[in-house]
């Protein structure tokens, strides 16, 4: 299949939804915030935007700040997500995501350890009346594949209004050693999986998940940290063309990146659907050499705004937030 064409560029973020007209402001020079916030989301409610990120050893469950452009961000006080599920011990609680429902109330997915067994991730939900908090964990599980567990969920809304939640199934935490523990064979599948949800109370489960991409020779030890957006596409399946942000490679070193793939028949026709662009769309030098191992990349409902992570210096140690825009011209996918 030929893919889009679709630009980076990374500029200060404005407002893209029906709320507020699109501007552009200028480049920023760095990080839009320079402490530990790795695997951001964001969410737009009225002309505030409001992040989440994989929480701090000892710290929040869920870190959250605000912004009124997406460049200045102010850290909030309280914890996004004071408890978790009962499931959870409450460790490692990883890369949240929000999503707003039709009665304007909220859903957390989120990541945390399993209590019966702590070297495994599962994925669980909670809901909020506001877009900061506090979320009230649901207490069933959300998602825990055997094959490792579940990390890194991310949700979605179709035009027809179907609500999907996609993830990654953990396989390199069942691997066997090397980079990321899946870099010695045999290779363990890292799956991104697309599960529906019910649309109304975004949690309940609406059959059997199903395979979008896994890794390939070009990856490394995995994929992860999926984002998933639709744009319009007159030569697509319905008019639509579905783009699957993701990351490869491992987050601890200058490999990991972060790239895409693109589906023109259908959110879901079979786990061929989605092919992988030729080149990832940021990797280690990025953005005139300021980069260094950026991933971790959601990409708002309006398809336009973006938040990701990226190292400073050196090491995974401090993941530090960056801002940019995106835009799809054509079917040939560049970075500027």
């Amino acid at each position: 299949m030929l893919l889009h064409s679709l630009a980076i560029i990374f500029t200060s973020i404005a407002v893209f939804t029906t709320a507020a007209p699109i501007s552009k402001r200028s480049i920023s020079d760095g990080p839009v915030i320079a402490s530990n916030f790795p695997d951001p989301s964001f969410i737009q409610v009225g002309t505030t935007y409001y992040a989440f990120s994989t929480n701090q050893i000892g710290g929040k469950h869920v870190p959250a700040a605000s912004s009124p452009d997406m460049i200045n961000w102010t850290l909030l006080p309280d914890d996004a997500l004071p408890q978790v599920g009962a499931w959870s011990n409450g460790d490692a609680v990883w890369a949240p995501d929000v999503v707003q429902l039709a009665d304007d109330s909220f859903v957390m997915y989120y990541t945390a350890r399993l209590a019966a067994n702590p070297s495994t991730h599962c994925l669980g939900a909670a809901t909020a009346s506001s877009p900061a908090g506090p979320y009230i964990a649901r207490p069933e599980i959300l998602a825990c594949p055997p094959g490792g567990g579940a990390i890194d969920p991310s949700g979605f809304q179709d035009y027809d209004g179907s609500r999907y939640v996609v993830y990654k199934v953990d396989g390199n935490n069942i691997g066997h050693g090397g980079n990321c523990n899946n870099g010695i064979a045999p290779i363990v599948p890292t799956p991104i999986m697309l599960q529906e949800v019910d649309r109304n109370d975004g949690y309940t489960l609406i059959g059997g998940s199903r395979q979008l991409l896994d890794r390939g020779e070009f990856d490394g030890p995995l994929i992860e940290a999926p984002s998933l957006i639709r744009v319009p596409e007159v030569t697509a399946a319905g008019g639509w063309m579905y783009v699957l942000f993701f990351s490869s490679n491992c987050f601890a070193g200058g490999l990991y990146d972060t790239s895409y793939a693109t589906s023109i028949t259908g959110l879901f026709h079979d786990s061929t659907d989605y092919d992988k662009a030729a080149e990832p769309l940021l990797v280690t030098g990025s953005l005139g050499g300021k980069l260094y191992s950026p991933g971790g990349m959601k990409v708002g409902a309006d398809g336009v705004n973006v938040l990701f992570h990226a190292d400073l210096g050196t090491s995974d140690a401090v993941r530090q937030m960056w801002t940019g825009v995106i835009n799809i011209v054509g079917r040939i996918v560049t970075i500027e």
